[in-house]
């Protein structure tokens, strides 16, 4: 095959029409803490050959190296949401990427707004036992510092879930192999990307 021709396959994959699609979006994962946003991300993004961003990683990077739980016991989760909220907006004004966001940033209208607007926004969807599994062995994790992990995962799921759900896509995450999930990520993004651009073409049509 000549470097022509292999070049013009390399522009139909659907990854490659993703991207084209994207344009200067983004594509943002959302969704509960375990659920694999910055394990899926990561992948995604070597996929579509695009950046990788946490937003947790970045607001620690613009505290001088503080973890999220040192801000939130220093500051206090409003102060925490606050600056969360201004780092995701410079993130989505960067340019294509993917970013992973945390569990609470959906919960903010301005976010969501500012997600619609500049990204497609996906929901990685677990159960409550299937996080709980994932996350009882770490320690940095500031809203499951209870005496009962469990019961406040379960509360986060409840209050949480209508808002995830505002997302453009949904996607299980669950016990499989993570490049099942990316895989699943690539066909909902190429199918959903496709439907809006034949919507725009033809609103356009004269």
């Amino acid at each position: 095959m000549t470097e022509t021709a292999a070049r013009q396959t390399d522009l139909t994959t659907p990854e490659a029409e993703i991207v084209t699609a994207l344009g200067k979006r983004c594509v943002v994962l959302v969704g509960m803490m375990g659920v694999g946003k910055s394990t899926i991300g990561r992948r995604l993004a070597a996929r579509l050959h695009l950046p990788f961003l946490d937003a947790d990683h970045e607001i620690e990077a613009r505290h001088g190296g503080m973890t999220i739980p040192e801000i939130f016991a220093e500051h206090g989760e409003p102060y925490f949401r606050d600056g969360e909220a201004r780092v995701i907006a410079t993130l989505l004004d960067a340019g294509p990427c993917v970013l992973a966001t945390g569990g609470g940033a959906f919960m903010r209208e301005e976010t969501r707004s500012r997600i619609r607007d500049h990204a497609v926004s996906v929901w990685l969807q677990a159960d409550s036992d299937v996080i709980l599994k994932r996350v009882k062995r770490r320690a940095d994790r500031p809203l499951l510092q209870t005496a009962d992990p469990a019961a406040t995962i379960a509360r986060l799921l409840a209050e949480r879930s209508p808002f995830y759900q505002f997302a453009d896509l949904t996607i299980a995450s669950r016990d499989v192999p993570h490049e099942k999930i990316v895989d699943e990520c690539i066909d909902v993004l190429h199918v959903h990307l496709r439907a809006a651009d034949i919507i725009s073409s033809a609103n356009e049509t004269p």
